[in-house]
């Protein structure tokens, strides 16, 4: 039983560490179109 919840956790943690991968650079590229934006309205 032990073994199944250590299993069952190491997995999830895998599949969302992978899942993070691509979650990081949308979030990466969220900042940067809101800091442009922010840019664009300080300039004009």
């Amino acid at each position: 039983m032990i073994r199944k919840f250590v299993f069952a956790t190491m997995m999830g943690g895998l599949l969302m560490g992978v899942s993070a991968c691509n979650t990081v650079r949308g979030a990466g590229a969220d900042l940067e179109s809101a800091a442009d934006t922010t840019q664009g309205a300080m300039n004009d």
